[in-house]
């Protein structure tokens, strides 16, 4: 099932990016993982607009994804013109009205929020399920870069990696429900990961820091939430790179923690966005 749009922003190359609003109030952008589409969020987006009446909703499907164009480039740079042009279209923009929007990611989404938050002024960014550290999924993606890159093979190479990071707690009919949304299309993933397949690990690490260096100017609430361990050290890292950011680990909910229990994930974006507005 892909999510039927309502409107259509252009980005600065042309591309033509889906996305939809609902509610009014505080705006919150939900952007999506890689060979997936908004409505990946459906559960959340119900949930968040019961909560709150004063939330306004928005989504969108990236470039190559959903109901979006396709495009000659697919880096995380014009990912993230992709979700400006979204919020600009939204009326969301202005100096002033941009502090207000709360940007929520996953998997490769995860990434675009980051960036994002590091390009513009936010009121905060959520990160589910993406580390930033990218070398242990470069090594991943080499190793099965030879199938990735086989026609014949490639659908069944994103199918057993997606199937691996699932975890043990995501639902029979939640894994059902994402996998009939997914629509893995090898040339945008291979866009996508060119970076990680092609270049060599430290460029990659400068990359991710220039990536993030907008933060060390502007503090911008951050919350990193893991469902699969990033590993030892990566709460000071990621510190390092966005002050002030917090790391948070829902022991074996995989790669879908908002989806295992996406009533305490609403909850916990409630008290976080809580939080930020204090501070």
């Amino acid at each position: 099932m892909q999510t039927s749009h309502q409107h259509i922003a252009i980005a600065a190359d042309g591309t033509t990016i889906a996305w939809s609003r609902r509610g009014s109030g505080t705006p919150v952008v939900l952007v999506h993982g890689i060979t997936e589409s908004a409505a990946t969020f459906d559960p959340v987006v119900e949930r968040l607009l019961a909560h709150d009446p004063g939330i306004e909703v928005i989504t969108l499907d990236l470039r190559g994804h959903g109901a979006s164009g396709t495009a000659s480039t697919y880096d995380l740079a014009a990912m993230v013109g992709d979700v400006i042009a979204v919020i600009d279209a939204a009326g969301h923009l202005d100096h002033e009205t941009a502090r207000r929007v709360h940007l929520v990611g996953h998997s490769l989404g995860g990434a675009v929020v980051s960036a994002t938050g590091a390009a513009i002024p936010v009121a905060s960014v959520v990160d589910i399920d993406q580390s930033l550290q990218l070398s242990a999924f470069k090594e991943q993606l080499v190793a099965a870069e030879p199938a990735l890159r086989d026609p014949d093979q490639f659908g069944s190479v994103i199918e057993a990696l997606f199937d691996a990071m699932r975890g043990p707690l995501l639902s029979d009919a939640e894994r059902a429900r994402v996998g009939s949304i997914r629509r893995p299309e090898q040339d945008v993933v291979l866009g996508v990961w060119d970076l990680l397949l092609t270049t060599p690990e430290p460029h990659i690490a400068a990359t991710v820091d220039a990536m993030l260096a907008g933060y060390a100017d502007r503090p911008t609430p951050y919350l990193a939430l893991f469902g699969i361990d990033p590993g030892p050290g990566y709460a000071e890292w990621l510190a390092r790179r966005v002050p002030g950011a917090a790391v948070e680990i829902w022991e074996d909910h995989g790669h879908y923690p908002h989806l295992v229990d996406p009533d305490r994930f609403v909850d916990r974006l409630m008290a976080f966005w809580a939080g930020s507005t204090r501070g």
